[in-house]
């Protein structure tokens, strides 16, 4: 078994008061596609806020690569390889598409590379190459998506780690958005949290199950599928 890319060990976090994970441990190995699933307010959005240096986690540890980045600045995280696509994309709408995803690049060993990743961008997604003039506040939900995940690229991470892509899409710009992050999956490891869980599943290699701040399964993505309990919580089977 290869060594992790990243690994979570007794990871216990809180906002101010309230508690969202309970001493939470998982890995990431390398060219996987690692599926974190639960309902809403599980503490999936938690891990990735702890891995990426937006949340300090009140105890526990976060390697990356075999070092230790509990205590690491976010800016630093994103420059050792992590790249998060947050819930709610954060784009610049008053920005261009190609704007945006140029500042998904000003790492010095992205910037070399920039214009070669921008046309890998454009050819994973077509529909931003039409748009690369147009504001990014003008663009759909699912466009703009197309924009967070691209930009996040742009950094050429190790590990690209995406919060709910699919929220708010229809089922067919889901199937699409999912089907592009299986494509990115040749050459980036991913970590997706996602609330529909067997799409999360059919595009994933593994899989964990958190429900309020504790894992509770774990598995093969083909286990978890058939699992009866999964889908008596998730699918009301």
């Amino acid at each position: 078994m290869s060594t992790p890319l990243l690994q979570l060990k007794d990871v216990v976090a809180f906002y101010r008061d309230f508690q969202a994970l309970f001493g939470v441990s998982f890995e990431v190995r390398p060219n996987e596609v690692l599926a974190l699933l639960g309902g809403n307010g599980a503490g999936k959005t938690t891990c990735l806020r702890v891995i990426s240096g937006l949340l300090r986690p009140r105890s526990g540890s976060v390697h990356f690569e075999g070092k230790d980045i509990t205590r690491t600045a976010p800016d630093t995280i994103v420059d050792l390889g992590i790249a998060h696509v947050p819930e709610a994309r954060q784009l610049f709408p008053e920005m261009t598409v190609e704007e945006n995803l140029y500042l998904g690049s000003q790492l010095p060993r992205a910037r070399v590379h920039r214009a070669q990743n921008l046309e890998r961008m454009y050819a994973l997604f077509p529909r931003l190459g039409e748009r690369r003039r147009q504001l990014a506040g003008t663009l759909s939900g699912g466009e703009q998506q197309m924009v967070a995940i691209s930009r996040a690229l742009m950094s050429e991470p190790k590990l690209l780690m995406l919060d709910e892509p699919s929220l708010g899409l229809s089922p067919k710009l889901t199937e699409q958005t999912l089907a592009a992050v299986r494509e990115i999956a040749k050459s980036v490891t991913v970590m997706i949290v996602e609330q529909k869980v067997m799409e999360g599943l059919e595009i994933s290699d593994r899989g964990y199950v958190i429900e309020h701040g504790q894992l509770v399964k774990e598995g093969a993505a083909s286990q978890l599928i058939s699992d009866p309990s999964i889908r008596e919580a998730y699918l009301g089977l």
